[in-house]
């Protein structure tokens, strides 16, 4: 990107793809960084939804799927993405600096949004890596502290520097200037990390086990269909694995056309 050495062409914009004007970046690690971009006044999304992202290939342009970690008010939009070093797109997409131009798709979907939930009293959101992203957009609305008592956000990955957005997460979004009050009283934070040191350990599956997933809350110390509902975004082992756990359970999945007791997204790579 602007490194300097080359101009990148101008991007122009189509039917589908809008061009838009990157305007902060932030490396969390070598692995994994987040970026903030322009948002074009017709720009119209759920929290929780994806979009397509990109920049232009040889012949055309290189898109991926990625979950807007940012709440449908937002005047930026923010993303979240891990470095893949061979990506054909984040190869190219971690380089980025403020000033650049991304492609942006104009038509936002997904399933991981409180229409496709049915009405309950605790909502948890499991992650496991960049599968954080969906949740930040969805912690940051004030309408989903109107529709569940309490949010659960649990984050699971393999170093503690893979923490994306703890300090604002262990802070209970102090800083947010729509939800602050609420999230105070109705957001609780479970980071988790399995390949270092520190204080939870464990896959998603062993804190259900072990009950800290409950800790503090109201209710049951597990899953009840009657008063809960799950978000599953990560690793496809994670969710194929924790979708048939909740069947098991009694949950539903749910979809924008019928909703249910939990829903899923997988995490987008490339």
């Amino acid at each position: 990107m602007s490194d300097g050495q080359a101009v990148m062409p101008t991007l122009e914009p189509t039917t589908a793809l809008s061009v838009e004007e990157v305007l902060s970046v932030r490396h969390w690690n070598e692995h994994l960084f987040s970026f903030t971009m322009s948002r074009p006044a017709s720009f119209r999304f759920r929290s929780g939804e994806f979009v397509m992202l990109g920049l232009q290939g040889e012949k055309r342009p290189l898109l991926r799927a990625y979950s807007i970690a940012s709440p449908s008010w937002a005047e930026e939009i923010e993303f979240l993405s891990i470095k893949v070093p061979d990506g054909p797109l984040t190869s190219r997409l971690q380089l980025v600096q403020p000033g650049d131009q991304i492609y942006l798709g104009r038509k936002p979907t997904g399933t991981l949004v409180t229409d496709a939930l049915l009405p309950g009293k605790r909502l948890f959101m499991l992650s496991t890596g960049t599968g954080l992203a969906p949740f930040m957009s969805l912690i940051r609305d004030p309408d989903v502290y109107d529709l569940y008592d309490e949010i659960v956000v649990v984050h699971c990955v393999r170093r503690v520097s893979d923490l994306a957005y703890r300090e604002e997460l262990e802070s209970q979004l102090a800083e947010d200037p729509l939800v602050a009050e609420q999230a105070l009283v109705q957001l609780t934070y479970v980071p988790t990390v399995t390949r270092e040191p520190f204080h939870t350990s464990g896959r998603i599956g062993a804190l259900v086990e072990s009950g800290r997933m409950f800790e503090g809350l109201k209710g049951d110390a597990r899953f009840n269909p009657e008063t809960d509902r799950v978000m599953l975004c990560g690793s496809m082992d994670m969710i194929k694995d924790f979708s048939a756990d909740l069947e098991s359970w009694g949950f539903t999945e749910g979809s924008n056309a019928k909703p249910g007791d939990f829903v899923i997204e997988r995490a987008f790579v490339g």
